[in-house]
């Protein structure tokens, strides 16, 4: 029989319990912000307002990052979330580590019938997809709150039980020293797909399981291969079963085999049975090891609300969907940042609480809609009735020669940035605003995420303004939370060359007219008469603000 090795595990750093300041105090402290659970979105919400200068507490009950075992999870890292990361500050670390990739191939048998190229329609300065095993994205997030010094990680530190109130929420926190409780002014509850904290609430998640089955296997071996995302529907290696294979960082390639439904989920994962799956793929002369075996199955939820009063949801605790197309944890970080700088403007006395409505008016939305995009990929990939396996059947022949049934072939519509429905604060809906690379009137290089990146504040990218309109809107606003750019032109504000991919992407353009892009990149009001008072309403109405 042939045996089969395991690469030494990675080593995960550890941070240390340090005993916490409420322990033995009779008095109870109180908290603007309060973070429980440190994974991809509880960390991402605490670097974010570090970043904007704001104070938060971030509680888990681990003293590492990533899973035990360290298996690589959630790795495809999706353009919107790099470029928050170039926002936080650990983008150049994650793009020198991980693996940049924007071409797929999608095989039926041992046919190629589609490929793609996500560059194609990308205009931002991040590439399409950066695949990294998730545990190295969290320990990047560690590092830069640790620099930026202002979230307390208090790490060995359990919720056990929080009371909200009209005025804020009492946490109560189990440590391996004692116990302690604190006052949070808001607490958001990052904690995971079975967060004890929705349970107790008795918040319904609306489950539903699904009986299909998969086993990730990461694996390292001599046999060099594109970087490229290949995907099979009905791999002749599998039995006919789709099979996912990527390149991670470390030489690491992942690869996900779709199993038999009413497989033993202990016996897959043994290495003699992982290993016969892949030599079926690899052949018999290919020289491998594993990384990490795992199988797993998916469920989906969505909370009806991502806001209870005082306690918000973000990532897997307010939704889970199917791993298809990197919808899940990339999800979760856009959450936080939906909700980091709209609580800091509401801390920093900026915003009133109304804000803070619009991050469930906008992502559960976007929530409710990836989780049909990943639940028809489900049905493609494993056709529940005779006239749906007759339906992909007829797709996938067809495919390699016409165009439009490409476009039906679902192995997993990759994660984009989710437009926003029209709501209060987004009269006409928002749409996410790529990050572009631009240049100053002197020169100098820039990108829009770099003209978010210091404080909190919306930006106006004016095209082209006249001098006297440009100084009489800076007046009107100039205790709002807004810079002002000019594209072109002698206005006196700070300006950019002019661009016409930019124009183009913002919708605008035209001599004079105005986008009010949001502190999160997206654009929340395109004016094409932008007087200074029209200027100051949108953003007013943007915030929630009290004209």
């Amino acid at each position: 029989m042939e045996a089969f090795h395991f690469a030494p595990e990675y080593e995960l750093p550890h941070w240390p319990f340090v005993p916490p300041p409420e322990l033995g105090r009779d008095e109870t402290v109180r908290h603007p912000i309060v973070i429980a659970g440190a994974g991809p979105a509880g960390l991402t919400l605490a670097c974010d307002l570090a970043r904007r200068g704001v104070r938060c507490v971030l509680l888990d009950e681990d003293d590492t990052v990533g899973v035990r075992g360290a298996s690589s999870r959630g790795i495809c890292h999706a353009q919107k979330s790099l470029e928050i990361f170039e926002r936080l500050g650990i983008y150049p670390r994650i793009a020198d580590k991980g693996i940049t990739w924007s071409f797929g191939r999608t095989f039926s048998g041992d046919e190629e019938i589609y490929n793609f190229n996500l560059k194609t329609d990308s205009v931002s300065a991040q590439p399409p997809f950066i695949n990294l095993q998730q545990f190295y994205v969290e320990w990047f997030l560690v590092d830069r709150i640790l620099e930026l010094g202002l979230a307390d990680l208090r790490w060995k530190n359990r919720v056990t039980r929080i009371v909200p109130a009209e005025d804020g929420v009492r946490v109560e926190v189990e440590t391996p020293a004692g116990s302690y409780a604190i006052e949070a002014g808001y607490l958001v509850d990052a904690t995971g797909a079975h967060s004890a904290i929705r349970a107790q609430l008795g918040l319904d998640a609306h489950v539903s399981r699904s009986t299909d089955r998969w086993c990730i296997s990461d694996v390292r071996f001599r046999k060099a291969l594109p970087v490229e995302r290949w995907t099979w529907i009905d791999a002749p290696f599998n039995e006919g079963r789709a099979v996912w294979q990527h390149l991670m960082a470390d030489g690491v390639w992942r690869i996900d085999y779709q199993l038999p439904e009413d497989c033993d989920t202990a016996h897959i994962a043994k290495p003699e049975v992982a290993g016969a799956r892949l030599r079926e793929q690899l052949g018999p002369g290919v020289e491998f090891e594993f990384v990490w075996i795992g199988p797993y199955g998916y469920r989906n939820h969505l909370l009806d609300r991502f806001r209870h009063g005082r306690v918000f949801f973000i990532g897997d605790s307010a939704h889970v969907v199917s791993p298809f197309g990197a919808r899940g944890g990339n999800n979760g970080i856009q959450d936080a940042a939906n909700l980091g700088w709209k609580l800091a403007l509401v801390a920093q006395g900026l915003a009133g609480d109304a804000l803070l409505d619009s991050y469930d008016a906008e992502r559960r939305p976007a929530a409710a809609q990836n989780l049909q995009v990943t639940s028809r990929t489900a049905r493609f990939l494993a056709p529940r009735s005779p006239a749906e396996h007759t339906l992909r059947r007829a797709v996938v022949a067809l495919a390699s020669h016409h165009a439009f049934a490409r476009a039906l072939v679902n192995t997993g519509r990759m994660a984009v940035a989710n437009d926003y429905p029209a709501a209060p604060q987004l009269p006409e809906g928002g749409r996410s605003v790529q990050n572009l690379p631009l240049r100053w009137s002197d020169g100098r290089p820039a990108t829009l995420m770099q003209l978010l990146a210091e404080g909190t504040r919306c930006l106006g990218l004016w095209f082209a303004p006249a001098r006297e309109d440009a100084q009489a809107a800076a007046e009107t606003t100039a205790s709002l939370p807004l810079q002002l750019v000019a594209v072109g032109g002698e206005s006196g504000l700070p300006t950019l060359q002019p661009d016409e991919t930019l124009a183009r992407h913002l919708g605008a353009g035209a001599p004079g007219s105005f986008c009010l892009l949001r502190p999160d990149a997206y654009r929340a009001a395109l004016l094409t008469d932008p007087t200074p008072a029209a200027i100051a309403a949108a953003l007013h109405t943007a915030l929630a603000q009290e004209p």
